[in-house]
């Protein structure tokens, strides 16, 4: 008996003191967290400019974490399809489908908004049939495009399927010819490239993926930018147009000097069909900014600058100060390289543009082709004051130098590219009609390798691996993989174009005009655009 409650007693002691134990040790936990939460509070009170902070510790980091995660939320979540900046939702999946499955079909109608302002293609009543099409439909090529096996909650099963497709390139008569008058002139039976994109800005998995895909594109081409060329660049085997932007990277000597050597030893390289001389650039006027962050070892050789240390561009070449200097430079360089050289320019104060194309009437000197890059340009980093409001949009930009060289009468002298927000066929359309010969996108081809629209260009983060060097994130971006997007991408461009031209009435996108595109107002009335900016006749 006494055994008997003796163990009980036992047992229940034991219990106690455990529960005893228990209450104490969270009460020691509980004093150790009121411990730091006032420390915390105090060195954050105590330490922070922040005046939310010195009376809200804890409330403003909810309110640093908000922000920090704001703008995914409202990509993903609160904006309209047909809302955001710089590009749409609608924007973006346009290119997701037609460089993952090679198709731009939608299900019950557009949403684009009608009633707001706007430019359209203008259908005719007997569109051209497809065997009527000036189109080029002999070469096929093996290609890949994604199918969905399955669509869940959480993921989406595709896997990249073989096919064949047609290129869809401009016959013989149609076909662009930059640099007629040079040794080495380039011809292009596509109008659509890469533009201008400079290594440190972008990764090597990003070149090798656009340079690959426009190879296999055939009638496209990749632009280096003014951070040079680099071994990726070539092994592409992809046609390359090579900037030339004032800082000279690439193209300069140890003092900094423009160096005709190293000019000379990449216009040796067959892949470069000509060279770009950056006068201005959409987002960038004051000249390109590359953070120092992003300036890695590769980099620094390249460029001939030190690793680690921002690089800000000049914002015009040191030796140049008139539209003579400039027009004698770019003589020289066509004259030694014997390739196709061009300017690459923005549109903004009407006179130093009529004062470049007199001097080039009365010099009888001709860039082999102008790019008229628009003010909504920018595919990195840049600075916000000079992105919202230096220079022309696209639109207006192009019917500004167009008519001014009309009036001039050396339109007929040089090709014109254009570029500045043309990722989608409707938009390239616009664009060739208004006058342009050829388009040029960058952060189309960035979509189509893998670009989520994260807004990190200026981080070396991007999660994406297009827009960095960094090794760990170029990881994302598969170069044998995303090749196949941006081939689909510009083939499914090129075939989009055909079609557009087929519904007004012409053979090919090369005879689209201001008669094929009409303007409408908010009050619903349409004005054709060849009369609302008509074509000026030559001197």
């Amino acid at each position: 008996m006494f055994s008997f409650y003796y163990g009980i007693s036992y047992i229940g002691g034991s219990g106690m003191s455990e529960a005893l134990l228990i209450i104490i040790s969270i009460l020691l936990f509980l004093m150790l967290l009121l411990i730091v939460f006032f420390i915390i509070t105090f060195f954050i009170k105590k330490r922070t400019h922040h005046s939310i902070l010195k009376l809200h510790p804890y409330l403003g980091r909810m309110r640093y974490l908000l922000e920090k995660i704001g703008p995914e939320f409202r990509q993903y979540w609160f904006d309209h399809d047909t809302d955001g900046k710089p590009f749409s939702r609608y924007d973006f999946q346009s290119v997701m489908f037609l460089a993952k499955y090679r198709s731009e079909i939608l299900g019950f109608g557009s949403k684009r908004d009608f009633e707001e302002s706007g430019y359209y293609i203008a259908n005719t009543l007997f569109p051209t049939l497809t065997d009527e099409l000036s189109v080029n439909l002999t070469q096929e090529r093996e290609g890949k495009k994604y199918m969905i096996h399955k669509e869940g909650l959480f993921s989406r099963r595709e896997k990249l399927t073989a096919d064949t497709t047609n290129l869809w390139l401009y016959e013989e008569e149609d076909a662009i010819i930059v640099g007629e008058n040079r040794k080495y002139p380039w011809k292009l039976y596509g109008m659509f490239g890469a533009s201008a994109t400079s290594y440190g800005a972008i990764g090597e998995n990003y070149i090798l993926s656009a340079g690959f895909g426009a190879k296999m594109a055939g009638g496209s081409w990749i632009n280096t930018g003014e951070g040079g060329v680099i071994p990726e660049h070539l092994h592409t085997g992809a046609n390359i147009v090579a900037q030339i932007g004032p800082g000279l990277f690439g193209y300069r000597d140890e003092d900094g000097n423009f160096s005709m050597k190293e000019f000379m030893e990449k216009a040796k390289e067959s892949n470069i069909k000509a060279f770009e001389l950056k006068f201005g650039q959409g987002a960038k006027i004051r000249g390109g900014h590359l953070e120092g962050q992003k300036v890695n070892e590769k980099i620094a050789s390249v460029r001939k600058v030190r690793e680690g240390e921002t690089i800000n561009s000049p914002n015009r070449f040191s030796f140049i100060s008139s539209a003579a200097e400039a027009l004698y430079f770019i003589q020289d360089l066509q004259e030694n390289g014997g390739k196709p050289v061009g300017m690459k320019i923005v549109i903004g104060q009407q006179k130093p543009l009529e004062d470049l194309l007199k001097a080039m009437k009365e010099l009888n000197i001709y860039p082999d082709f102008i790019t008229i890059d628009g003010s909504e340009g920018g595919s990195g980093a840049t600075y916000k004051s000079m992105a919202d409001s230096m220079g022309l949009p696209l639109i207006p930009a192009l019917l500004t130098f167009i008519d001014t060289a009309n009036h001039y009468g050396v339109r007929d002298k040089l090709k014109v590219f254009a570029s500045g927000k043309l990722i989608t066929p409707d938009k390239v359309a616009i664009a060739l009609a208004i006058g342009a010969d050829a388009v040029n996108s960058a952060r189309g081809f960035m979509m189509a390798s893998g670009c989520i629209m994260a807004l990190q260009c200026n981080s070396g983060q991007c999660p994406s691996g297009v827009a960095t060097t960094n090794p760990h994130y170029q990881k994302a971006l598969d170069p044998y993989e995303k090749k196949w997007r941006v081939m689909n991408y510009v083939i499914s461009m090129r075939y989009s174009l055909f079609s557009l031209a087929a519904a007004a009435g012409v053979k090919s996108p090369r005879h689209l005009t201001r008669e094929h595109i009409v303007f409408k107002d908010e009050m619903g009335r349409v004005v054709p655009l060849s009369e609302l900016f008509p074509s000026v006749i030559g001197k």
